[in-house]
């Protein structure tokens, strides 16, 4: 993000400096290219670009039906996530999911508003006290990363964190006791 605000700035800061510094009158063909194209066609079209990666990487975390979903529950409170596996107890702080499959987390809270975040395999979704939400994320490959609370949720927000392991095939098939 910071990357892209800096080409727009400097596209900007660029456009200024060449409409302060030109030294002759536009003509009316300079007009038509500066309102028509840098005015007009350029911000539609990045924005038609931004707009449509958006549309893209936000429909993939939406939870459609899909062969071999796994459902998993994940409850927060104050200062600990609860993850609800199938064929599995209740664990505290680690979320446990096989790599490669999609995975849809019915997410909620007990006390406050969360909010639910692994940077590196989906967006945040928030945990509402009373209300569920689905967040569906899939790891590309085994792995262990690391998730946060990402919604201030009281003094010792800076410590919710939570740990999501990423098993292959035969590991999730181990550790789920081979339920789906």
């Amino acid at each position: 993000m910071l990357g892209g605000a800096a080409v727009l700035a400097a596209l900007v800061f660029a456009l200024l400096a060449a409409a302060l510094l030109r030294r002759h009158v536009a003509g009316a063909t300079d007009a038509r290219l500066w309102i028509g194209w840098l005015g007009l066609a350029m911000p539609c079209t990045v924005l038609a670009a931004l707009l449509g990666y958006a549309l893209l990487s936000g429909g993939r975390i939406l939870p459609t039906p899909a062969p071999d979903v796994v459902t998993i529950g994940v409850e927060a409170r104050r200062y600990a996530w609860e993850f609800r596996h199938p064929g599995q107890r209740d664990r505290l702080n680690v979320l446990h999911i096989p790599a490669g499959r999609p995975v849809d987390l019915s997410i909620t809270a007990t006390d406050v508003i969360h909010s639910f975040w692994v940077p590196r395999l989906a967006g945040k979704m928030d945990a509402i006290p009373g209300h569920t939400n689905v967040l569906r994320i899939v790891a590309s490959q085994p792995g262990i990363y690391r998730g946060e609370c990402a919604e201030y949720c009281g003094t010792g927000h800076r410590d919710h964190g939570f740990a999501v392991v990423a098993y292959d095939a035969a590991g999730w098939a181990d550790f789920t006791g081979g339920a789906r």
